[in-house]
């Protein structure tokens, strides 16, 4: 069988795809894959690392305010849409795609409009609590919209074509235990160890934060901490704590541009500092991992509080917003709970209460089902 894959813009938007793909090719072992991102975004590193092929289509996002720029970005988007459409459209025609999947961004919109007007079997799938504008515009001309969550079936006009899915992880999450990732990272299975990562850009306010409040850690072995930087503000961190003479392995932390081994690292963490972008939360319900939640503000519709609220009542997660603490109090609510043993394996359990392992499995059944159909 043949299979396109659209996703782009972040790793939220590329992992679950990937997940997915390296399931239908354990399934299909004699089946061909092609991924359609965004030129230039980081589908088009983390794609073919993961062994996949995939090609670019020239696409750019919406521009929300109603300034004269805003209105020139986004006539120059709806000619990119256009264009891009038109090439998905020889692409498919082409490879000749049993079914075409979308996991999320801006590319999806084009290429699966492509795929629907060629007749092809199309999903998209959702992650979020409420729908993106992409999603929203093709939720009524694709055949499938796969959500994550169950309270997410109301904001779709088409219930028929709604599946409650869950939202895929990557079989690399399973690989791991905490002790066996403790274990290969050299680390004491003792000592708490604390995850700080805030998407692959990273996040300007949430690494201020963390760039105040690693010299507090001077001297300290409370806890182990690996902070992911981003790549936008990597530098300019960096010189930071070299201004302020600090070396942070000398306090037990470890602080990265990006953390490419991710499962690994999340399996080993006794406690997650994160954003609230969908795919992270459902890696963090498929470990059982307690979690310090900062939704990003900008978002759309707010959807990453929604998404962390969730995780709040079920007991699995704190949510603070930006604003409501500093450098100090973070570090007193981080030594809080990892003092709370009790606490930690009360909000692990909720958190597994969450989670949905077989997503993967739910999804390619959808897509198989489609296929047969046709």
């Amino acid at each position: 069988m043949r299979f396109i894959f659209t996703c782009g813009g972040t790793a939220g938007h590329v992992n679950p795809a990937l997940a997915v793909a390296g399931r239908l090719r354990e399934l299909l072992p004699d089946s061909d894959f092609l991924f359609l991102g965004a030129e230039g975004k980081m589908e088009m590193e983390l794609v073919p690392r993961a062994g996949y092929e995939i090609r670019p289509l020239h696409i750019t996002n919406i521009a929300r305010g109603k300034s004269l720029s805003a209105i020139a970005h986004n006539l120059d988007t709806v000619k990119n849409v256009l264009a891009s459409e038109h090439e998905a459209k020889k692409i498919i025609r082409d490879f000749r795609p049993d079914a075409v999947i979308g996991t999320g961004g801006y590319v999806c919109y084009p290429v699966l409009m492509a795929a629907a007007k060629q007749h092809i079997p199309t999903l998209v799938h959702e992650s979020n609590a409420t729908p993106g504008l992409t999603t929203k515009l093709l939720a009524g001309h694709v055949d499938r919209i796969l959500v994550g969550f169950e309270e997410s079936r109301k904001h779709y006009p088409h219930p028929e074509r709604v599946r409650v899915t869950g939202t895929p992880v990557r079989g690399e999450f399973a690989a791991y235990t905490k002790e066996s990732a403790k274990r290969e990272l050299g680390l004491s299975p003792e000592q708490p160890l604390v995850v700080s990562v805030w998407g692959s850009l990273g996040s300007g306010h949430m690494n201020g934060i963390l760039t105040e409040l690693l010299p507090l850690l001077r001297g300290q072995q409370d806890f182990r901490l690996i902070h992911a930087i981003g790549s936008r503000d990597f530098a300019d961190i960096s010189g930071k704590l070299a201004a302020f003479d600090f070396v942070p392995e000398d306090c037990g932390a470890d602080v990265r541009e990006y953390i490419y081994d991710m499962p690994r690292i999340m399996a080993a963490a006794d406690l997650i500092l994160c954003r609230a972008g969908a795919s992270t939360l459902a890696e963090l319900t498929y470990l059982g991992k307690p979690s310090l939640i900062v939704p990003s503000p900008n978002v759309t519709d707010n959807h990453q509080e929604k998404n962390a609220r969730v995780l709040e009542r079920a007991g699995g997660a704190k949510v603070f917003l930006e604003g409501e603490f500093d450098a100090g109090s973070l570090l007193e609510e981080i030594r809080a709970l990892l003092a709370d043993r009790e606490q930690l394996e009360a909000m692990s359990s909720a958190m597994r209460g969450l989670s949905v392992p077989e997503a993967t499995d739910r999804i390619c059944d959808e897509i198989l089902s489609l296929c047969r159909k046709d």
